[in-house]
């Protein structure tokens, strides 16, 4: 492990400060490449234009013209977190903006796999479905869309994946519209949007479309409206002409929560865009505006929606949603994003925790098979191999994703686990999942291994540092190999060290709770990482917690500080440097600092 201090420009560094940003706060954002105050403004007014993201102005003009002839309007969901709360925006979205018949589908881990597939499309159309919707998906969907529309379905793709290639080019389906920021040709500034935050967008550039169609009206011109005679009364009188109900047009902003927890929980780089959306979801939790369902989910967590932070994001009620794609059905964790009713969401938030629990278990289980045939593999060389792929029979399909991510993060490799899959008349096909590191972009490498190996992958998809694929079961050595001649060819020693980012020493007068606080307040995740400090500390003592958590008396500076180190049973020197993150833990009313060891440099 290879502790590295980030860079603040101290010209950055001075000129945050001289807007009013605390001096600790312009360290860290200055290291992270903040240059101005500007970048920190979060108001909504500061989000990029919908205009700009290619498509949306096309999707707008679909929806509002299936809206005003009552169309039924039918949404393919995915079954990750970001796939449950799009679905949720979408249809919490357009039933506000007048839509009357939306409904949802979500294929079913298993037995459909991944995507918009001609299946589906099929049963989309066997609801009476007009225009089929796809959210977090669609974008390599060209068997699902082509038969969309076979079956007389207009169709919109809104999605953020990569596009998919073929012979090295992009490939597009044939839809009605595509919304993506990754697509050719679009010159919307953030490519990093999650899939809610691109269905946000399309509602965005719908209710624009909507407003200038007249469909609203001012709310002081609504109520006066709502005291006429209703639609036709008093025509045999020769009243007043028909006239339609009038509309106040809807506030959006009641959907940020939903944006925010699936931006976070989907790991997509918090650009400044991305922050926004986040900060501003952060901002309607903790002033109590928050969805019943998400609401049950954040106590079904223990956490305190009050003082949500994008950690309870990402650790907390992310999760619990995705417990249910992977072991379960994702109707429940939409269910519960979609219901305003307290008792049901209480009902489903406690159902999807007992769902998570489990997935914890079996994940543990996996977690330690991969891990042993990890440690044999390099046992077995001199150097360790650059990428790993492991595969069980009695892997879980709905957790390698998980236990890859868990072996990258501990062997500092690109890793692939696979499973079996369970689906009827596939039992000798493997669905892998891959989670890879800085400097190794895990879709490219599949590319590759489909070009050289072109009967090996099946299907392929994903991004720089996640990625899905299916490969018959007697190919697997084969697909090992070819990763790993990849990974020989592109990796060298120093991508392969694994290293951890920090921000340098932690001044005395900041180790305080309240500066704790203000910390958590922020908003943190990938690519805009969450504050560690390092420096060289004493150890004035130690010893194991549960069997397996190092809890630590330190000296920072001259000054006791209480350590933990989570997951982590081996000693320490007496004057070791560690890398940590700040935490407040309570005692008796009393909150003290507490150093969370993140690493070590040994």
């Amino acid at each position: 492990m290879k502790i590295i201090v980030r860079e603040a420009p101290p010209r950055s560094v001075w000129a945050l400060e001289q807007t009013g940003v605390h001096p600790l706060l312009a360290q860290l954002y200055a290291a992270r490449g903040v240059l101005t105050a500007d970048e920190l403004d979060d108001g909504l007014a500061r989000l990029l234009p919908p205009a700009s993201m290619k498509g949306t102005q096309e999707a707008a003009l679909l929806l509002a013209d299936v809206i005003a002839a009552n169309k039924k309007i039918c949404v393919v969901a995915d079954y990750d977190c970001d796939g449950a709360t799009a679905c949720a925006v979408a249809l919490r979205g357009l039933r506000l903006l007048g839509a009357k018949q939306v409904s949802y589908i979500v294929p079913d881990r298993v037995v459909d796999g991944y995507g918009l597939t001609a299946p589906i499309a099929e049963r989309v159309k066997a609801t009476g479905a007009d225009l089929l919707v796809t959210v977090d998906n669609g974008i390599a969907s060209m068997d699902g869309v082509a038969r969309a529309r076979e079956l007389g379905m207009q169709v919109l793709v809104t999605d953020h994946h990569l596009p998919a290639l073929k012979d090295g080019a992009i490939v597009l389906p044939n839809a009605d519209v595509i919304v993506n920021p990754n697509q050719p040709g679009c010159a919307f500034e953030s490519k990093s949007m999650a899939g809610v935050g691109v269905m946000f967008y399309v509602l965005l550039a719908l209710r624009a479309e909507l407003r200038q169609r007249g469909v609203f009206v001012a709310p002081t011109l609504a109520t006066s409206c709502a005291s006429l005679p209703p639609e036709g009364a008093g025509l045999a009188r020769g009243g007043p002409s028909p006239r339609p109900l009038a509309t106040v047009e809807p506030r959006l902003d009641v959907l940020l929560p939903l944006v925010a927890l699936g931006t976070v929980a989907d790991v997509v780089k918090l650009d400044a865009n991305n922050r926004r959306l986040v900060a501003q979801g952060l901002k309607r939790i903790r002033s109590g505006a928050v969805p019943a369902g998400l609401a049950a989910l954040f106590t079904a967590a223990g956490r305190v929606a009050a003082v949500a932070t994008s950690f309870d994001f990402g650790f907390a009620v992310g999760p619990r949603i995705n417990a249910a794609g992977r072991l379960s059905d994702m109707t429940l964790g939409i269910e519960c994003l979609l219901t305003d009713d307290a008792g049901r969401a209480d009902e489903l938030a406690k159902t999807l925790d007992g769902i998570n629990r489990e997935r914890r278990d079996i994940e543990a289980g996996m977690r330690e098979q991969a891990q042993f045939a990890a440690d044999a593999m390099i046992d077995e060389d001199e150097v360790p191999p650059p990428a790993i792929a492991i595969f069980d029979p009695d892997f879980h399909e709905g957790v390698v994703g998980i236990v890859a991510s868990r072996i990258k993060d501990k062997l500092h490799r690109p890793t692939f686990v696979f499973a079996a899959s369970q689906a009827p008349g596939k039992e000798h096909e493997l669905k892998g999942s891959g989670r890879s590191i800085p400097g190794f972009h895990l879709r490219d490498a599949l590319d590759l291994v489909a070009k050289r190996h072109p009967s090996v992958l099946l299907r392929f998809g994903g991004h720089a540092m996640a990625a899905g694929c299916t490969i018959h079961e007697e190919q697997f050595e084969v697909f090992e190999q070819a990763l790993q001649q990849v990974a020989h060819e592109w990796l060298d020693a120093a991508t392969l060290t694994r290293r951890l980012d920090t921000d340098g020493p932690l001044a005395p007068q900041y180790r305080r709770a309240d500066l704790v606080d203000m910390l958590h307040k922020e908003v943190w995740g990938q690519g805009f990482a969450a504050p560690t400090f390092s420096e060289e500390v004493e150890v004035v003592s130690q010893r194991l917690v549960g069997e397996k958590h190092l809890a630590l008396k330190l000296k920072h500076q001259g000054q006791p500080v209480d350590g933990i180190w989570f997951g982590h049973t081996e000693s320490l020197p007496a004057r070791v440097k560690l890398a940590f993150r700040l935490d407040a833990d309570e005692w008796q009313g009393i909150k003290r600092v507490r150093f969370l060891v993140e690493a070590a440099e040994l």
